[in-house]
C-alpha cells in the first residue's frame, strides 16, 4: 500500500515508519494551522507557523535534539524567523489551546484504534471511565532574569489530566501556569466537561463536596478516595461485604450536604488492606454515588485501585520523552512542553494497540518495552526523514481510519519483539549502611576488588 520508497525502513524499522505515519495524520501541519486559527484567542500567525513551532518542541520532547535551539539550528533554513522569536511564540502559546492540542489528538486516533480492536473491556459497560490526577512539572533553571537571585525552585505551572482506560490514553488536560495553585481550584473547569453516565476515578485530594455532589447533580458517577476532612453524616452500621484481592471489604451509606442545602446519599467504602499503604494507612476509604445496581460493593474497590493506570502514564513520560524541559523557565511554554508529550503518548498508544492486534494486548503490555521502542524511533527518525522526502508522507493524511489501521497491523507483523523485550529487574536489596572517615575520602576501587578475589 505504501510506496516502495518505504521499503527499506518497512523491513529495518517498521516501528518508526508506524511513528512517523501516525505523525503525519494526527498532525498534519496544514490541518494544524488550521485548527490553530480557530482555536488561539490572543496569538495570530504571521511568519511563524504554529505546526512549525510544534514540530520544533516535538524534536526536543523526543529527544532527537536536546533543546530548542538545537532543533531550530537544525530547521534554519526553513524558518524564516530568528530564534527570539520562536522562544516569543512558545513563551505565549495560551494554557487553552495546549489543552486542545491533547484533545484534538485524542479525538483524531479513537476511531483507529478501535478500527485496531485496541480498546480494553470496558468494567462498567454503557459508562464512561475517566481518570484523574494531577501533575506538577519540575522546577526549571534560574535563566529569567527576575529569577536569577532566587535560591527556591521554581515551578513554571501544573495539570490535571483525564486518562481514558478504555481507550488507553489521555483525553483532556487542564493546565494551570501558577505552580502553587492547589489542584482543586482547577476542578471547577473539570466539572464543566462532565457528561451524564461519565464515572470519573480520583484520589483522595480531589474529594471536596463540590466536586461530588457537582459530579451527582449532572447525572454522571465518581469513585473518588475519601479525604480526611470530607463532611459527612453517618445513615447506617458499616456491613461486611467480603474478600477483594487488597483486603476485606465493608460498606455503609453516607449523607453529604451540597453548598444549596440538598442532601445527596452516598456509599461509603471501607477496604481493610492485607498490607499497609506506603503511607502506613491500614484501611482505605472510598466515596461513591454508583448504584448497587450498576456496580456492587467489590467493584467499586477493585475500581479505584485501577487507578494506577494513570500513574503508569506519568510515569511513561518520564522515563521516555523529555516531558519536562528545565531550560524553559515561562509557565505557557513549559506547560505546552508536557502537552506535547502526552501527544507523543497518545500515538504511541496507538502503535501498541497495532502491535496488539497482531500478537495479543497482554504479551505487548508485559513483555515490550517503551524504552527500546523510544529509542528505536528516536535513532532511526532523523535518517529516515533525509531518506523518504516529507511529500511521501502525506498519503497517511488521506486514509479512512480502517485503511490506515490494516497498514498500521501490516507494519506491526514485520516488527521481531525481541528487539523490544523487557528485561525486568528482581525486587531491589536493602542497601547496606556505608562507612565514612574523614581521613579517607576516596578508596581504590581495584584495591577493594583485589580483597573479593582473595
Amino acid at each position: 500500500m505504501l510506496n516502495p520508497v518505504f521499503d527499506q525502513f518497512v523491513k529495518k524499522s517498521p516501528i518508526s515508519v508506524m511513528a512517523r505515519g501516525m505523525m503525519e495524520r494526527v498532525l498534519d501541519p496544514q490541518q494544524l494551522d488550521r485548527w490553530f486559527e480557530t482555536t488561539a484567542d490572543q496569538q495570530y500567525t504571521r511568519e511563524l507557523l504554529f505546526s512549525t513551532v510544534f514540530d520544533i518542541m516535538s524534536q526536543v520532547v523526543h529527544g532527537r535534539h536536546p533543546s530548542v535551539h538545537a532543533a531550530y539550528q537544525a530547521k534554519n533554513e526553513n524558518i524564516t524567523v530568528s530564534i527570539t522569536s520562536v522562544y516569543n511564540k512558545l513563551n505565549g502559546i495560551e494554557p487553552n489551546v495546549s489543552a486542545d492540542l491533547v484533545r484534538y489528538a485524542a479525538g483524531q486516533v479513537e476511531p483507529i484504534i478501535k478500527a485496531l480492536g485496541g480498546t480494553v473491556p470496558s468494567p462498567l459497560p454503557g459508562l464512561r471511565i475517566l481518570l484523574l490526577d494531577g501533575n506538577c512539572i519540575e522546577k526549571t533553571e534560574h535563566r529569567i532574569k527576575e529569577l536569577r537571585s532566587i535560591a527556591a525552585g521554581p515551578l513554571p505551572g501544573k495539570s490535571l489530566v483525564v486518562y481514558d482506560p478504555v481507550l488507553r490514553l489521555p483525553v483532556e488536560v487542564f493546565p494551570c501556569e501558577d505552580g502553587h495553585a492547589q489542584e482543586r481550584s482547577l476542578l471547577k473547569k473539570v466539572l464543566l466537561t462532565i457528561k451524564p453516565d461519565d464515572v470519573w476515578i480520583a484520589d483522595r485530594n480531589f474529594c471536596i463536596v463540590e466536586f461530588t455532589c457537582g459530579i451527582d447533580s449532572r447525572g454522571a458517577f465518581f469513585v473518588i478516595r475519601e479525604h480526611k476532612k470530607y463532611p459527612f453524616k453517618i445513615l447506617g452500621k458499616q456491613k461486611y461485604v467480603g474478600k477483594v484481592e487488597t483486603g476485606k471489604v465493608y460498606e455503609q451509606l453516607i449523607s453529604v450536604v451540597d453548598e444549596s442545602g440538598q442532601e445527596n446519599v452516598f456509599r461509603r467504602i471501607r477496604v481493610a488492606l492485607n498490607k499497609k499503604t506506603r503511607n502506613g494507612d491500614a484501611d482505605i476509604y472510598i466515596i461513591s454515588n454508583l448504584s448497587k445496581s450498576v456496580a456492587n460493593t467489590k467493584k467499586i474497590a477493585e475500581l479505584y485501585r485501577d487507578r494506577w493506570t494513570i500513574e503508569t502514564a506519568f510515569q511513561y513520560l518520564e522515563d521516555h520523552y523529555n516531558s519536562e524541559i528545565n531550560a524553559l523557565g515561562y509557565p505557557r511554554a513549559a506547560l505546552f512542553a508536557f502537552c506535547v508529550a502526552l501527544v507523543s503518548y497518545i500515538i504511541v498508544s496507538v502503535m501498541k494497540s497495532a502491535l496488539g492486534s497482531v500478537y495479543g494486548a497482554d504479551v505487548i503490555e508485559k513483555q515490550v518495552s517503551g524504552y527500546y521502542i523510544a529509542d528505536e524511533i528516536s535513532a532511526t527518525y532523523r535518517g529516515m526523514m533525509i531518506a523518504i522526502d516529507d511529500a511521501h508522507w502525506v498519503v497517511f493524511r488521506h486514509m479512512s481510519a480502517a485503511k490506515v489501521s490494516t497498514i498500521l497491523k501490516e507494519l506491526a507483523g514485520n516488527i521481531r519483539l525481541s528487539t523490544f523485550q523487557k528485561h525486568p529487574r528482581g525486587p531491589k536489596k536493602p542497601q547496606p549502611k556505608r562507612k565514612s572517615c574523614k581521613k579517607t575520602p576516596h578508596v581504590s576501587t581495584a584495591k577493594i576488588l583485589a580483597k573479593r578475589s582473595r
